[in-house]
C-alpha cells in the first residue's frame, strides 16, 4: 500500500509502519510519498486527492507489481475508472489496449461510452437482463444474456455504445483537419462558385484542404468551435458583419477558443461597415444574379443602382429583402439560398470578362488568399 509523505528537504521515504495504527499498516514496510501540483506550488498527501485519481495511481501501481509476479494473468476489472473524467477515461482505454492486451487478456464491465472502445467493437459484448411477456402480460424472467451482435440488443442497454459512437460521429461529421466555419449553406455556394471561377482563369481560389461547414451563425461558431477544438482541427472563421455584430466578433477573438487572426468578417474585404457574403458581389452583377434566379422582369427587376440610392440599406442581400417585400404576390418569396444554387449551376455568368464581374472576383480572390495564409506550410 503506498502512502504519500515528504521530508522537510523534499525526499521521498520508506518507513516502518507506525505501531499505533491498525492492521497491516503497523508492521512491514511503508513507502510515504506525496503528490506536488507545479501550476500551484502546493504537494498534498495521496489521500486527499480525487478518488479518481487515487484509483488510477493505485492501479497503475498494482498493475506493475502484477506484470513481476503474474505475467500472463487475467484481468477483471469492474467499472474501471468510474471516477475519472471523460477524457482521463479514454486514456485508461488507451492503457489497457497498448499495454495490458500485449501481454494479458482484459475483461471489464462499464456503463460509460468512454469506456467503449469503438475501435474493437468485435471485442465488446453486451450484458442484459432479458424479460419477455407472454400473452397475459405477465413477466418471464430468460435470465442474463450475453450477445456478440452489440447493434441488436435492447435500446437501454445498448446506450453507452450509441452514446460513444454518436460522439465519434459529431467529431468527424462535416469537418476535416483544416475546417472553414461559415454562417449558412449559401455561402458554401458562393464560395465554390467564386472558387471555381478563379482557378479557372488562372487565379488563387480556396485551397482543397478547406472543409467548408455552415455554423448556423455568428452566435453558434463559438460554440461550435469548443466542440471541435479537443480534436486538433485547424479552425477558422468567415463570418457576416452587421449592427450588433461587433461586441460579439471582439468577444469571439479574445475567448482564445479560435485563433484571432483567424476569425475573418466580410467587412475585412469590401470596405463597408456592414456586410455580408453577398457584399463580395458587385451590385450589378448581383442584381443579375437575383433576376436570373426569380425570372424578375420589368418593373420587378432589380438594377445597379436600387443598391446605391442614399435610402438604400447598406448590406446588398438586405436591400434586396426590401425590394422584394413591396413586390406583387406573382413574386416568389426570397431567400439566401436559392441565388447562390443557382448560380452554382450556372458559374458560366462568373467567366465573363466584364468589370462587374472582376471586381467581385477580387474581393473573392482577397478572401481566399487570406483563409489560405492560415493552412499549415505543406
Amino acid at each position: 500500500m503506498l502512502e504519500p509523505e515528504r521530508r522537510p528537504s523534499g525526499q521521498h521515504r520508506i518507513c516502518s509502519g507506525p505501531k499505533r495504527r491498525s492492521p497491516p499498516f503497523n508492521s512491514g514496510t511503508v513507502a510515504k510519498i506525496r503528490i506536488n501540483n507545479a501550476n500551484h506550488k502546493v504537494d498534498v498527501p495521496l489521500s486527499e486527492r480525487s478518488a479518481g485519481f487515487v484509483w488510477f495511481f493505485s492501479f497503475l501501481a498494482q498493475f506493475k507489481q502484477m506484470r513481476k509476479k503474474a505475467p500472463g494473468a487475467v484481468i477483471l476489472l469492474d467499472e474501471p475508472g468510474l471516477t475519472l473524467h471523460g477524457k482521463a477515461q479514454a486514456d485508461l482505454l488507451r492503457y489497457i489496449i497498448e499495454r495490458l492486451l500485449p501481454q494479458h487478456q482484459v475483461i471489464y464491465s462499464t456503463h460509460s461510452p468512454f469506456m467503449v472502445p469503438v475501435d474493437r467493437l468485435e471485442d465488446v459484448r453486451v450484458v442484459e437482463d432479458v424479460i419477455e411477456r407472454d400473452e397475459r402480460n405477465r413477466p418471464i424472467v430468460k435470465g442474463t444474456k450475453v450477445s456478440a451482435d452489440v447493434l441488436t440488443v435492447d435500446k437501454d442497454t445498448l446506450f453507452p455504445l450509441q452514446a460513444h459512437l454518436g460522439y465519434e460521429v459529431t467529431q468527424s461529421l462535416f469537418v476535416g483537419a483544416n475546417t472553414l466555419l461559415v454562417e449558412g449553406p449559401s455561402d458554401i455556394l458562393y464560395l465554390q462558385a467564386a472558387s471555381h471561377a478563379l482557378k479557372a482563369r488562372k487565379r488563387e481560389g480556396l485551397d482543397t484542404r478547406w472543409t467548408v461547414c455552415p455554423s448556423g451563425g455568428i452566435d453558434k461558431v463559438q460554440s461550435f468551435a469548443s466542440l471541435f477544438s479537443g480534436k486538433g482541427i485547424n479552425i477558422a472563421a468567415l463570418c457576416d458583419y452587421g449592427t450588433g455584430d461587433k461586441s460579439k466578433v471582439q468577444r469571439l477573438r479574445t475567448s482564445q477558443i479560435l485563433k484571432a487572426e483567424g476569425i475573418l468578417v466580410a467587412t475585412d474585404f469590401t470596405g463597408k461597415e456592414e456586410s455580408d457574403i453577398e457584399d463580395f458581389f458587385s451590385p450589378a452583377l448581383l442584381a443579375k444574379i437575383v433576376n436570373e434566379t426569380y425570372g424578375l422582369k420589368g418593373k420587378n427587376a432589380l438594377k445597379e443602382d436600387d443598391f446605391t440610392k442614399p435610402e438604400a440599406v447598406i448590406r446588398q442581400v438586405k436591400q434586396v429583402e426590401a425590394l422584394f417585400n413591396v413586390m406583387d404576390a406573382s413574386v416568389p418569396e426570397f431567400d439566401h439560398f436559392t441565388p447562390a444554387s443557382w448560380l452554382l449551376h450556372h458559374q458560366e455568368v462568373l467567366s465573363e470578362d466584364s468589370a462587374e464581374v472582376n471586381e467581385s472576383l477580387d474581393r473573392f480572390e482577397q478572401a481566399f488568399k487570406a483563409l489560405n495564409a492560415l493552412l499549415p506550410r505543406k
